[in-house]
């Protein structure tokens, strides 16, 4: 490696590459995630002191302490060019170790996504509540979610508030006005900018994600007061959003937590990201999607969460539909290969007959 190379260097190697993702290990060349797969590039192999002196050249000293204190520690780096990326340093074995993903400037439509563009337009049009995109890590999540927030910047004279850790996109005001506070580095922890945000009169609001119970009762409060919230849940259903925000609490808080959820929420989506067939998309996300309806409102205060599948199913006329659905939707519009959607769905039987054109009745799931 030569010792002119710095981690600016790398970055911008990403950029024209059209990389998300910079890997650094110890033993290993440079590697870079493109559509989705990681590939090591021809520079030459790195060592300890290498990773650990580049990382350490892009990082605050705050940054610094924390990452020396505790062994790992996530920041943003801007180039000069405005474009940003979120870095993760931190130690395994001994070595020195960075990830680094690009911050996106450009944000997709939609259509652009093949997400279910009615569904989501009527959702961005609420102007309070709670909306949760749910999946595991690396499922598309974020990019969502900013699709959401642009949609609302372009067609809605609001203001914007997003807390996030670290800032994933980068908006320029249209219709709205946007301000994003990043965790770490323009407020100290979530609860600060949660506590701050009655005071900053946001019409809607972006929390990154909901990962202990004094955030998730922040999040729930600020969807009661007049605001549209939208955060993030890892859960591969449904119910198991439910499920997994309950077990932030216990007790009568747990009760409180669920009663909060049943009278504020808008929507679930969860989402998985699935092989496309064209060479020119390296993945697509298939989708679940459920309304609150009043009667999924009911079902959710009175613990009926085990009937919720049920409701998915039978009611895409309220713009809801399982994963099943979707899939077979993205076959029929020729997105994703039938055996790779048979391998991914839930229900392959199902699948096979709503391809043929077969309506799935409830309870079929």
């Amino acid at each position: 490696m030569s010792r002119n190379l710095t981690a600016a260097d790398l970055f911008r190697l990403a950029l024209e590459r059209q990389a998300s993702d910079v890997h650094l290990k110890s033993g290993q060349p440079p590697l870079l995630r493109t559509s989705g797969t990681i590939a090591p590039t021809d520079l030459p192999v790195l060592g300890h002191a290498e990773i650990l002196a580049l990382a350490q050249a892009i990082m605050s000293e705050p940054v610094r302490r924390r990452f020396d204190e505790t062994g790992s520690v996530d920041f943003a780096y801007e180039l000069e060019s405005g474009d940003r990326f979120r870095v993760n340093a931190f130690r395994q074995r001994g070595h020195a170790s960075l990830v680094a993903r690009r911050v996106n400037r450009t944000i997709p439509s939609f259509a652009e996504l093949h997400l279910p563009a009615t569904t989501l337009e009527r959702v961005c049009q609420a102007t309070q509540g709670l909306v949760i995109f749910a999946g595991v890590r690396g499922t598309g999540k974020s990019t969502s979610l900013a699709a959401c927030l642009e949609h609302i910047n372009r067609h809605r004279r609001c203001h914007i508030v997003t807390v996030e850790d670290p800032i994933e996109f980068s908006f320029d005001d249209k219709q709205a006005f946007i301000n994003q506070r990043e965790v770490g580095t323009d407020v100290p922890t979530f609860d600060e900018a949660l506590r701050c945000l009655a005071r900053e009169d946001p019409d809607v609001v972006l929390v990154g994600e909901v990962r202990d119970r004094n955030t998730c009762e922040s999040v729930l409060r600020a969807a009661e007061a007049t605001r549209l919230v939208f955060t993030t849940v890892h859960a591969k259903s449904a119910p198991a959003v439910i499920a997994r925000i309950l077990e932030m609490t216990q007790g009568e808080d747990r009760r409180l937590f669920r009663e909060m959820l049943a009278s504020s929420l808008v929507t679930i989506i969860c989402q998985v990201l699935v092989p496309a067939s064209d060479p020119n998309v390296a993945r697509v996300p298939a989708t679940e999607v459920l309304m609150a309806t009043p009667s999924v409102r009911k079902m959710i205060a009175d613990g009926e969460d085990a009937r919720l599948e049920a409701v998915i199913a039978a009611h895409n006329d309220q713009g809801m539909h399982n994963f099943t659905q979707d899939l077979a939707r993205l076959v029929k519009e020729e997105w994703v290969d039938l055996k790779v959607a048979l391998e991914m769905a839930p229900n392959p039987e199902a699948l096979k007959m709503a391809v043929r054109g077969v309506s799935l009745q409830q309870g079929t799931l």
